[in-house]
């Protein structure tokens, strides 16, 4: 029996790692769907605030791209998810935290945006917890689609929006530089 088990323990990570890559023990899976097109795990980093891993910030696109800027202006299918790995984070806190992305992402001037900000922030209202999956996807002519866990929350229209929205992981003045890098595979 004893065998049994470690035989399949071994064939359990053979699955795992053919279609995942693991991040601080969270598998991240190699592809994504968005919009009927295949994405492909451009890169992985690791939220932190206060030394503490807050979220893990996968980044999907059609083809790998490192320039953070004219990833988050390319209006083609995409995705940012953010695999929640903290206690620490509240809804209020990731609130606070998005407004101040979006304030550097947009150089100060969220104006045009807010209504979406709003929009978006409220998706996290109905609680966060350790291991929820949040997918920020792009799909031209949609919008940025917002899931939590598979279901989808709201959707927020326009390519400018979207633009700031991704600049706060990817972009020239995003919120944390080796977040960025990471998810831009550097």
């Amino acid at each position: 029996m004893k065998k049994l088990l470690v035989v399949a323990l071994i064939l359990a990570a053979g699955f795992v790692s053919a279609d995942a890559k693991v991040v601080n023990g969270v598998a991240i899976p190699d592809t994504y769907s968005a919009g009927g097109t295949t994405l492909l795990l451009n890169g992985t980093g690791i939220r932190t605030k206060f030394m503490m891993n807050i979220y893990i910030g996968a980044l999907y696109l059609k083809a790998k791209g490192s320039d953070g800027a004219a990833v988050a202006a390319a209006d083609e299918p995409m995705n940012v998810r953010l695999h929640i790995v903290s206690s620490l984070i509240t809804p209020d806190r990731m609130a606070e935290n998005t407004r101040e992305g979006f304030t550097k992402s947009a150089g100060g001037n969220v104006g045009p945006y807010k209504a979406g900000m709003e929009t978006f922030i409220n998706t996290f209202k109905d609680g966060i917890k350790v291991g929820d999956k949040f997918d920020i996807t792009y799909v031209p002519g949609k919008g940025v689609q917002v899931y939590k866990n598979g279901v989808l929350k709201t959707t927020v229209q326009g390519l400018a929006f979207k633009k700031i929205l991704y600049g706060i992981w990817i972009g020239p003045n995003g919120i944390q530089e080796a977040l960025r890098n990471g998810m831009l595979g550097k």
